[in-house]
């Protein structure tokens, strides 16, 4: 029988293993994850999970019992520290080897660190995990604490959100003119600038941290040269994919580890998918890598699929949501193609009930639906579609969604 072998321990690594037994195969798989728990989705440590009112069931894709139950061999706290494709072999921390048929590389990505004095002390936290977020939550939901996020991407203002909403005092330092301009730029970003501080959050703009303070523990960060009270500060600049496994093994990486439509990589028998792989995109015809949800949900399956032999592509329109305060919001698009394309707004972006949408040669490329539910599958079909839109219309209210399809 074939050996399948899965590196990482998250959604694509969980959703992998549901794929294969699903298509039928009954060969052995085995996953390996440096992590002591099973596979499992991150988007809600930063939210719901964070604040309390998820738990584990929320967030644990399935108990350690699923995977015995014959699914597969899951050897949590264990490393891969090194993939010898041309033997097809896996070499694990403990000395042992796997021979495998075809090996996923689903290994993620990593946050990235300041390079600051003070960054390694105890009370400065990053979250990528489950055990940062058990940290984490240990000290903000009783509220009463100082809290410094450095960093306005997604991760940061999820953190601020539910820090504040937990009853703790939160400063957001931002090197930028607006939070989150990188990923929707600065007329959407002025939304979520906007909302947090009418919550309460101190969010700084333009500012750099020269380092943090403290002894036993964090007391302080040096913002400009003036000192802000901390009791905790959470980092939040971004993640890198973890691609030491790839690079040593000789598989090509470039900003992930390289992968056709179908997740394959340049190695026979190797595929990657989530965070790490950088995939061709059949439907904007060029390279995209996203550490967003859908994409591990969907790049798991996918791979999977092209593991047992079947034809499969991944072609899923990258999406995110969040949830932060009294918003919620969820974006649909190819960020390569939105940086340059034209906003146009169909509703009202101050009371914070709108649609945005990115038009790119006359054509939806992204769209943000903010407190309007419900409207996913048809911007989604908007932007696969490829239709040419009348702007006029785009932002009419009065022109209902599903009016704009072709």
């Amino acid at each position: 029988m074939a050996h399948f072998v899965i590196v990482g321990g998250g959604l694509a690594a969980g959703k992998a293993v549901e794929r294969l037994r699903t298509e039928g195969f009954d060969g052995d798989v085995t996953v390996v994850t440096a992590e002591r728990h099973p596979p499992y989705q991150r988007p809600p440590l930063s939210k719901g999970y964070l604040q309390g009112v998820e738990g584990p069931d929320a967030v644990v894709l399935h108990p350690s019992e699923w995977y015995a139950d014959g699914m597969a061999d899951l050897r949590t706290g264990t490393v891969a520290v090194a993939v010898e494709p041309g033997d097809g072999r896996v070499v694990l921390d403990d000395g042992t080897t796997l021979a495998f048929d075809a090996l996923l590389l689903a290994t993620g990505s990593s946050p990235r660190r300041l390079p600051l004095e003070g960054a390694e002390l105890p009370g400065v936290r990053t979250l990528r995990t489950l055990d940062d977020a058990d940290a984490l939550a240990a000290d903000l939901r009783d509220g009463g604490r100082r809290l410094v996020v450095i960093g306005s991407g997604w991760i940061g203002m999820e953190v601020a959100a539910t820090a504040r909403t937990l009853g703790n005092d939160v400063t957001v330092l931002e090197r930028g003119e607006v939070p989150l301009a990188s990923a929707i730029g600065a007329e959407m970003g002025a939304v979520f600038r906007d909302l947090h501080r009418a919550h309460g959050v101190d969010l700084r703009a333009s500012v750099g941290v020269d380092r943090i303070l403290g002894g036993d523990r964090v007391t302080a960060v040096v913002v400009d040269g003036e000192e802000v009270a901390a009791d905790l500060v959470v980092v939040g600049v971004g993640a890198a994919p973890n691609l030491a496994l790839a690079e040593e093994a000789g598989i090509a990486v470039d900003n992930g580890i390289l992968t056709d439509a179908g997740l394959r990589t340049d190695a026979p028998g190797v595929y990657a998918a989530g965070d790490v792989a950088n995939a061709f995109h059949p439907g904007i015809r060029r390279r995209l890598r996203s550490e967003h949800w859908e994409n591990a949900l969907k790049g798991g399956a996918v791979a999977a699929r092209s593991m047992l032999g079947i034809e499969a592509s991944h072609d899923s329109i990258p999406y995110f949501y969040t949830d932060q305060f009294d918003v919620s919001m969820e974006l649909s698009g190819y960020p390569p193609l939105m940086r340059d394309a034209e906003l146009v707004v169909r509703g009202d972006a101050e009371a914070r009930q709108f649609i945005a949408f990115w038009v790119g040669e006359d054509t939806v490329v992204g769209a943000m639906s903010v407190n309007v539910p419900k409207t996913t599958k048809t911007v989604q079909a908007l932007i696969r579609s490829g239709d040419r839109v009348d702007r006029e219309r785009l932002g009419d209210e009065n022109v209902p969604l599903e009016g704009l399809l072709g």
